[in-house]
């Protein structure tokens, strides 16, 4: 089993920097720090390996590296385009989406973005593009380079909405001014732990096992009280 999971033998995990409910740059040391980072470190632990992590600043290059086999555990939201190549566990938290608009938009609700002539700012290859490039049938989508760099693509090329995590768009809404949230959420995410599925189904199953105890002992609920996230709740534990 050791080998599934760490061939080079170190634990290389992915770990996405564009969403900063799960992972960020610690700006006393300048390491990673987070959720995720936590769970990856428990996990190299665990199986008695050094741990390498990985990182990305954004989401599509985190599944990218996992996908090709290039680390060996990374931490997404389930989405069906994802799982072709990759095994996921159960959800250890959900995070909600929502919309920004500016102070003056006519916009009232997250139901109303998806009308022809809006047009929708949204990081490439996130969980929200993923959704929204489903979703929506007819405003349009134009896409950040990263989730972070959002809202400045929003307001660099006039844009009507803004779509990603609340904690983002609420801070970038108090650097810029004038914007605001429109009420309730548009979806919800379900971030979970994923492994290559070359490694076989033993890794995988080892891997949702490993997330069902972490959300039973208390480490993820520690984890997110920890570093302060707000806006993330814990996954209901799986049902037989």
């Amino acid at each position: 089993m050791l080998a599934a999971f760490a061939p080079t033998g170190v634990l290389r995990a992915s770990i996405n920097l564009g969403n900063p409910i799960l992972a960020h740059t610690d700006p006393a040391s300048g390491a990673p720090c987070g959720i995720s980072v936590d769970l990856a470190r428990n996990l190299a632990k665990h199986l008695g390996v050094g741990l390498d992590l990985v990182v990305f600043p954004t989401a599509g290059k985190s599944v990218e590296a996992v996908a090709a086999d290039e680390a060996d555990i990374g931490f997404f939201a389930i989405d069906p385009l994802r799982g072709e190549k990759i095994a996921f566990t159960e959800a250890y938290v959900l995070i909600e989406g929502w919309y920004l608009v500016r102070d003056a938009s006519p916009l009232q609700h997250p139901d109303e973005a998806d009308q022809a002539g809006h047009r929708i700012a949204v990081g490439k290859g996130s969980a929200y593009d993923l959704f929204l490039s489903r979703a929506i049938k007819y405003a349009e989508l134009v896409r950040a380079p990263t989730s972070p760099a959002v809202v400045d693509t929003f307001i660099a090329q006039d844009l009507d909405i803004a779509a990603g995590v609340r904690q983002q768009l609420e801070a970038d809404a108090a650097r810029v001014g004038g914007m605001r949230l429109l009420p309730g959420r548009f979806m919800v995410i379900q971030q979970a732990m994923g492994v290559p599925k070359s490694r076989g189904e033993a890794a995988a199953q080892m891997l949702r096992d490993y997330v069902e105890e972490m959300k039973a002992n208390g480490f993820v609920a520690e984890a997110l009280q920890r570093h302060g996230v707000e806006g993330a709740l814990v996954a209901p534990l799986k049902t037989a």
